[in-house]
């Protein structure tokens, strides 16, 4: 773990509201100048600690209003299936995120989609691509919340 001091818990807090902002603006709300701040932000790139700077987009805007949450089960629990099922998920932009779960259920995925018939296209790929046992999901009616920013 990297140690990071409360100026640089400043600028992460302000950073994942606004990774755009200019350097002035960055540093005039943290109080201190452009060049610091722009030393702190390379040192914490370099470290890991900002592995990346993103846009967010509204997906409904773009014609992926439909939010998908698949639960899925497997019996193949070697090495060589779960790289099959690795490279299959990162492969499909729809597939948003994935993890290894816990319990009665192996893994769940994230999707963006347009609509019922891209959520259909999207399992009918994903199943010839990787042998699964049993894939259900649920769809998001209204999302509550949902943020990319760590509680720092």
């Amino acid at each position: 773990m990297t140690t990071i001091d409360e100026t640089d818990r400043r600028i992460l807090r302000a950073l994942q509201k606004d990774a755009g902002q200019s350097l002035e603006a960055l540093g005039e709300e943290i109080g201190l100048s452009r060049n610091a701040c722009w030393r702190r932000i390379r040192a914490l790139e370099d470290s890991g600690v900002i592995r990346g700077r993103v846009v967010l987009l509204e997906p409904a805007k773009l014609g992926l209003g439909l939010s998908v949450v698949m639960m899925v089960r497997t019996n193949a629990h070697a090495p060589d299936w779960l790289a099959q099922f690795s490279a299959a998920t990162r492969s499909m932009p729809e597939i948003t995120a994935v993890y290894r779960m816990t319990g009665d259920l192996d893994y769940m995925i994230r999707a963006r989609v347009a609509d019922m018939a891209g959520y259909d296209a999207l399992y009918q790929r994903l199943i010839r691509k990787v042998s699964l046992s049993d894939v259900s999901a649920s769809f998001v009616m209204e999302e509550i919340k949902e943020t990319t920013q760590l509680p720092l």
